[in-house]
């Protein structure tokens, strides 16, 4: 295999010079994004930087004006959001979206569900989806929550909460996960649960994360983009990318201190 077919196979998503403009304003200007199979890559950057934008046309909820996304060898521009995740790309949302009064299992359940494509067979008694009790502890276990199955989502500490988004999102199959935000409005004890989770998640898969909490940035992601003002600014592992100027002066102020003393 040449370098370059090399190169193409190890990359599982890439952007050609993708762009949104909304009314004459570019949110994203023409963004060349390559993620590396089995990496965890971050996406950063100052407010209004198009990180969600960026996100929000990766996986369909926004068309973009121009531009290419290919996933995995297949051109994915023209496809829709529900196509998209069928294929595996499958994205966690920056707002905890469980259901409330569901216990942990049920809600891990009909994730399960809607990836059998049974979601809609309301005829069939509740005992016939038993038989997904037993991968659903599977993937509860895998993010710590096997304890907690049988308790309303409700109650669930809001960092929990973001692990069963996070089982829900599994149980999904993902190839590529894209994580928005997953450690926002989170305590530090919630932050180092999460920060592990993503961690040992992404040992079998991609993870795609926007993320603010530099700290998480520094100690789990491979490879991280900068987008300032809707552009790549800088792209390379966290050390490299601390130290570049551009990317300092984009941060400016308390957000320049965090940046260059996460690590």
């Amino acid at each position: 295999m040449s370098d370059a077919s090399a190169g193409v196979a190890d990359c599982i998503l890439e952007t050609r010079a993708l762009t949104k403009e909304f009314k004459g304003f570019v949110a994203v200007d023409k963004v060349n994004l390559r993620v590396r199979r089995g990496s965890i890559h971050a996406l950063i950057g100052p407010n209004g930087a198009g990180k969600t934008t960026c996100f929000n046309l990766l996986t369909k909820f926004l068309t973009p004006t121009s531009g290419t996304i290919v996933f995995d060898g297949h051109d994915i521009t023209a496809q829709s959001s529900a196509a998209i995740a069928r294929m595996g790309v499958v994205r966690s949302f920056q707002i905890s979206a469980v259901f409330a009064h569901l216990s942990v299992l049920e809600n891990v359940r009909i994730a399960l569900q809607r990836k059998l494509g049974t979601s809609f067979h309301f005829w069939k008694p509740e005992s016939s989806l038993h038989v997904l009790d037993a991968h659903a502890i599977e993937l509860l276990a895998a993010v710590d929550l096997a304890a907690y199955a049988h308790v309303p989502a409700v109650e669930l500490s809001y960092g929990r909460k973001r692990a069963l988004e996070i089982a829900t999102t599994l149980a999904m199959d993902p190839k590529l996960m894209l994580l928005d935000e997953p450690t926002q409005g989170m305590g530090l004890e919630d932050v180092d649960r999460i920060r592990q989770l993503i961690k040992k998640v992404a040992a079998s898969r991609t993870v795609l994360m926007v993320e603010h909490n530099m700290s998480v940035v520094a100690s789990i992601a491979d490879t991280i983009t900068v987008l300032a003002r809707g552009a790549t600014l800088a792209e390379g592992p966290y050390a490299e990318v601390a130290k570049n100027p551009a990317v300092i002066e984009a941060y400016m102020g308390s957000a320049q201190t965090e940046l260059v003393g996460a690590h």
